[in-house]
């Protein structure tokens, strides 16, 4: 199994962070992994864009993937070109509350997640990737989510491992979202 990812959505979201820890917890549970991220020069607000795939065997995929099997979308911004290399049998997983027009994929699983209120609803405002990620690792397996939450301390830079709590909360708040059925459109 090989399984490629996109994350979208622009610059202060979060884009690059979950990627990498997605990619870090993937390789915990022993999987092969690729990681590449693509962004603008802004800091904030730019489009951001990181692309993760995860296989049981080498990965054979070039950096330029022809095919993405799910997407994880904060902003709608960096869809309408996704939309003809994402499978028919793939998943969206949509921050609800920034993409407020769901495209219609043929073929596609939705799961609406709105993560900036599950986030805001948990104490932390700043955490709704990490809601969104907890959200597509329950909905569709590819890893577990205590794999991401352990996999935080590893990835949260030094200056920001203070937050390896708060940010494990809105993980599993995202997988709490998915498990309660709530996602559904």
């Amino acid at each position: 199994m090989e399984r490629a990812v996109v994350m979208t959505g622009i610059g202060g979201q979060g884009i690059q962070l979950i990627a990498k820890l997605l990619a870090q917890a993937g390789i915990a549970e022993g999987r092969q992994v690729m990681t590449f991220g693509i962004f603008g020069g802004m800091i904030r607000g730019g489009s951001s864009e990181a692309t993760v795939v995860i296989g049981d065997e080498e990965i054979v995929t070039p950096p330029i993937v022809p095919k993405i099997w799910a997407v994880l979308a904060m902003h709608p911004e960096g869809l309408p070109k996704l939309a003809p290399k994402v499978e028919a049998d793939g998943v969206l997983v949509a921050n609800t509350n920034l993409v407020t027009k769901i495209p219609d994929w043929n073929g596609v699983r939705v799961v609406a997640v709105p993560a900036t209120d599950l986030a805001q609803e948990i104490g932390q405002p700043l955490g709704a990737s990490m809601v969104a990620l907890g959200a597509l690792a329950a909905a569709t397996g590819l890893v577990g989510v205590d794999a991401l939450g352990a996999a935080l301390a590893d990835v949260l830079p030094p200056h920001r491992r203070q937050h390896v709590d708060a940010n494990r909360r809105c993980v599993v708040r995202g997988a709490e979202h998915v498990a309660q059925g709530e996602h559904h459109r």
